[in-house]
């Protein structure tokens, strides 16, 4: 980011962190850790690769990477877990410089276009980027490089209208006996680990 004094403040935190994020080891058994200790679920899994997220970038080029996610709710906070898998990522040059642990804060906005133009207009680069990974083709994720002036890198996400099925949930439906576990559309009420704040986010 550059020296000069940002204009118009950027309006990005202004409605809270809606998600955080941490980079594992071992995702399984990262999520039965959260579930076991702290009743935190149930969780939600993807993998996101081609074909799901139709389009990438790493710090400004096309690329292909893959990586296994998990997803559940802190109250009406959003937990991520990730595990990385292939290609180069900011998962992986975080893991290589610090180890495993929180690598972003997830904040929403409307409009992906807008708020990218406003953080390059503030000296903000993104590094890293997926798109498309809705039901419907929408839905997009974008880092920022802020690590160095706040501490931790920022996530831009416009959710996608409506997600795909996950991979798989855990723990299943049945074990917990909590019968309005959903498909991941985020309508469910019930435990610590419920979406609070309408449909998931990237």
């Amino acid at each position: 980011m550059s020296d000069s004094v940002v204009k118009q403040k950027l309006p990005f935190l202004e409605s809270g962190v809606a998600q955080v994020a941490l980079i594992v080891e071992d995702l399984e058994k990262t999520v039965e850790s959260y579930w076991k200790l702290f009743g935190i679920g149930p969780w939600r899994f993807y993998t996101y690769d081609k074909p799901l997220v139709k389009r990438m970038t790493y710090h400004g080029e096309p690329s292909e990477y893959r990586m296994r996610i998990a997803l559940a709710y802190l109250g009406p906070l959003r937990i991520e877990l990730i595990e990385m898998l292939e290609g180069d990522t900011v998962y992986a040059d975080f893991v290589k410089e610090h180890g495993y642990g929180v690598h972003h804060f997830g904040l929403l906005v409307e409009n992906m276009g807008e708020a990218l133009a406003r953080a390059e207009a503030a000296g903000l680069t993104m590094i890293q980027d997926g798109a498309g990974f809705g039901r419907d083709g929408d839905g997009h994720y974008a880092y920022l490089d802020t690590e160095r002036e706040i501490g931790v890198t920022l996530e831009l996400i416009e959710r996608p209208k409506g997600r795909v099925s996950p991979e798989k949930v855990y723990p299943p439906p049945e074990s917990e006996g909590r019968p309005g576990i959903d498909s991941g559309e985020g309508k469910t009420t019930e435990g610590l680990g419920s979406p609070r704040n309408g449909p998931p986010n990237g």
